[in-house]
């Protein structure tokens, strides 16, 4: 896919399956993966915040992008994860990850220390600078230390290679701003923070998020109705949908997906420690929110 590839649609944020002993579960990943694209899904993007990318080392990160890659097999594009507190070391993985067959860049900012809006900017143009895939901006004003302002963002649409951005702040007249400053040069992916069908109606293009791992059909439906204008019928599915993110919103995020996925039958195992499993009570309510949905 070329710099200008056309992003659009359900982007699930993968899981990362991982085995007591650290490894990489990459048979239980890559048939999730095949299943979703089955479901219909538009796009996969490993290591996004559902992916655990804070918790994982290297070499599980570049096993769960290269186990993306070759499930995909080409059949929807891969946009991995890039999130470091350094930017040299993710510039490193961007590159890496573009080597492996990915065919865009999720760029996520981690900051120990605060960091000034030049700062910000100039990380992002660096990865962004060093390869020529498209490049996704995330921003998630909820557990990032450094996020990114509107006029960043203005500046940083400019950038050939910066097409799209995903915010996960909740503030849907925010991607409005974003939409009226950028113009054509930035299409908005939402959260599931966001409702979806209410970022669509303001010129969204689809959604990256984890909750669409456990319900891709019902969200790739969700998608076909608001892409044919049908919002009376696309509000009925949104409102259903809503009390996944509901729910989810109240628990750990990896948690709960990964709760979910193992109800359907996936071993993904647990979060990475010091993240906590579901309950027994949380799990029921996760069982009982995927049946009623199903």
């Amino acid at each position: 896919m070329s710099a200008s590839a056309d992003l659009h649609g359900v982007f699930p944020y993968l899981v990362s399956p991982i085995d007591a002993g650290g490894q990489i579960r990459t048979d239980v990943l890559g048939r999730l993966c095949d299943d979703l694209i089955k479901a219909g899904v538009h796009g996969l993007t490993p290591l996004g915040s559902t992916g655990e990318f804070a918790y994982l080392n290297a070499a599980q990160r570049t096993a769960v992008v290269k186990t993306t890659i070759e499930a995909s097999a080409r059949r929807v594009p891969v946009v991995a994860g890039v999130a470091s507190t350094s930017t040299a070391d993710a510039v490193a993985q961007a590159r890496a990850y573009q080597q492996l067959g990915a065919d865009g860049i999720l760029a996520i900012l981690e900051a120990y220390f605060p960091v000034s809006d030049a700062q910000v900017e100039s990380y992002f143009r660096a990865i962004a600078d060093a390869v020529d895939i498209p490049v996704v901006m995330y921003t998630n004003p909820q557990f990032q230390r450094s996020d990114l302002t509107l006029d960043v963002i203005e500046r940083l649409a400019q950038h050939p290679r910066i097409g799209y951005i995903k915010d996960a702040s909740t503030n849907t007249g925010r991607l409005l701003s974003i939409l009226n400053r950028c113009g054509d040069a930035i299409r908005v992916f939402a959260a599931s923070a966001h409702i979806p069908a209410a970022v669509m109606l303001i010129g969204g293009v689809g959604w990256m998020a984890g909750p669409a791992c456990v319900v891709p059909q019902q969200s790739v439906a969700l998608y076909d109705l608001c892409k044919a204008g049908r919002w009376d019928q696309a509000l009925i599915q949104q409102r259903k949908l809503w009390r996944i993110n509901e729910a989810f919103a109240r628990f750990n995020l990896a948690a709960c997906i990964k709760a979910g996925l193992t109800l359907q039958g996936y071993d993904v195992g647990d979060p990475v420690p010091p993240q906590a499993a579901l309950s027994e009570a949380d799990r029921k309510v996760v069982q009982k929110l995927l049946e009623e949905l199903a």
